[in-house]
């Protein structure tokens, strides 16, 4: 097989049939991620892969009895019953292992599709042979399918992979630099700043060994994703499969990444989910259930509240070490919400260098209507004076309308973005339509320090003709509606 494409299509294909079977297309990129783990292992485990200690070490990680060629001798009831505990024993393991399969379930339940799955589809490649860019690729495409999937709601999970690659060209990450996300999804970030490396950088043995462990860390909150995050970095070539791997090693982990600190890091490159509040449901004695707003209390937080983008904003600032740089998709609430909002901007623009918002068209999200914007700021060390001088906003949104299908975000709609933003020295940049820089004078003067800031002609207010499509129109009404909503039931409960 020579590219990703007919992979994925053949990967794909199969899935059509499980569907019949009520599987959806979620469960199917699970279940070929515990069985490409096992076959891809069990390869590992061979010539030419291994010398005979890394063999021994190899085969002591995923146990005898439970690895791929049991599973190729077994079928019918007895391969449903035998991959059912495989997938129990492997989720007790540590590592990369417990990783991928912590609370594993086996979602085939006809034995002779499963049957099918192993032998026809998944034992006739040899996958660890396959240049990581196809495999990686391969497994990237089914995961877009799967975010595609309106219905499964993965879409929350997958940020357009054109604009992550903008904002990876132009943080520009350094061989040695460490690189975290702490909503990593399936690895998006993660993933292209690797890439970005790996393409511009000349690395010897050892920076190739510390991209492999020890540079890119995610933290992801559902378990299901961190093992599509964990598979998706493997084929990729980060982490390992076969070594045991202490928890700090590994390249992610699942946990509350709003619970506390869980580093400090040079790189931080995030699209914290979307859905304004933290709340968890409460079930008293009487069975009935209500929902409580987390409100997160951290002593190194500016400010405490239950919306969940202000808390991932001041937790990235916490986990920057000096001189830190993050890039934070965020919706355009964060740019002017009160109270809190209002507290956490004015001390983001005293403490970091916010010196950079792009802001986004709608359309370019699975989650409907969505407006958000990307902000860029570097962490520094306390002193008097403000560090935010200057912040330079580019305006990708009035009088463009992307969709998901017919008109979708591709990397050459930021080619200008990119330009302006001057990666190279973004001290020395040139105002443009699109692109306008404010003082900290005229950002602290605004009311609410709000940087809601817009300056071109909408057309669409001036002519009719230029009106949007009707859905994009009836998508940001919903959200506009749902976030006056959820503002009115807030003052309420306040």
């Amino acid at each position: 097989m020579t590219n990703s494409n007919a992979l994925v299509q053949k990967l794909w294909n199969y899935c059509n049939i499980l569907r019949d079977d009520g599987l959806s297309y979620g469960d199917y990129v699970e279940q070929l991620t515990f069985l490409l783990f096992l076959k891809m292992a069990d390869e590992q485990a061979k010539a030419p892969y291994l010398t005979e200690e890394k063999r021994r070490d190899a085969a002591s990680t995923i146990p005898k009895g439970m690895d791929w060629p049991s599973l190729l001798a077994r079928d019918g009831d007895e391969l449903e019953i035998h991959y059912r505990h495989t997938l129990e024993e492997l989720g007790k393991r540590s590592g990369m292992l417990g990783v991928i399969f912590r609370k594993a379930q086996n979602k085939i339940q006809d034995p002779a599709k499963l049957r099918r799955l192993i032998v026809d589809l998944i034992d006739k490649e040899q996958w660890s042979s396959l240049s990581t860019d196809v495999k990686g690729d391969a497994y990237e495409g089914l995961l877009q399918k799967n975010a595609e999937d309106v219905k499964g709601g993965a879409g929350q999970y997958f940020t357009p992979r054109a604009l992550i690659a903008a904002i990876v060209d132009v943080v520009a990450p350094q061989p040695g630099q460490s690189i975290c996300d702490p909503a990593c999804g399936t690895g998006g970030f993660l993933l292209a700043a690797h890439d970005y490396l790996a393409r511009h950088h000349a690395l010897d043995r050892a920076q190739k060994k510390k991209l492999k462990s020890g540079t890119f860390f995610g933290i992801e909150l559902v378990d299901s994703v961190t093992r599509l995050c964990a598979m998706n970095l493997l084929l990729h070539g980060i982490g390992s499969e076969v070594h045991g791997q202490k928890l700090e090693d590994l390249p992610v982990v699942t946990k509350d990444a709003l619970a506390g600190k869980h580093g400090e890091y040079k790189i931080v490159l995030a699209n914290p989910p979307f859905g304004k509040k933290s709340s968890v449901t409460i079930v008293n004695e009487a069975g009935e259930s209500s929902k409580e707003s987390l409100v997160i209390n951290r002593d190194d937080f500016w400010a405490t509240t239950s919306n969940k983008q202000l808390n991932f904003l001041q937790h990235i600032f916490t986990i920057l070490k000096q001189h830190g740089r993050a890039a934070v998709v965020l919706p355009d609430n964060v740019l002017f919400e009160g109270g809190a909002g209002e507290t956490i901007r004015r001390e983001l623009l005293k403490q970091a260098d916010v010196h950079t918002l792009l802001r986004l068209p709608t359309g370019i999200f699975y989650a409907q209507g969505v407006k958000a914007n990307v902000l860029f700021f570097d962490r520094k060390p306390a002193q008097e004076k403000p560090w935010t001088q200057q912040l330079w906003i580019y305006d990708l949104r009035t009088n463009l309308h992307f969709t998901l299908k017919e008109n979708t975000l591709k990397r050459s709609d930021l080619d200008d973005f990119v330009a302006c933003y001057n990666p190279k020295n973004r001290h020395n940049r040139n105002e443009s339509e699109r692109f306008k820089s404010f003082t900290y004078e005229e950002l602290t003067k605004r009311d609410k320090a709000n940087l809601d800031i817009f300056w071109l002609k909408d057309d669409a207010l001036e002519e009719s003709a230029n009106l949007p499509a009707p859905e994009i129109i009836a998508a940001e009404i919903t959200a506009d509606l749902e976030a006056a909503l959820e503002q009115f039931a807030t003052i309420a409960e306040d």
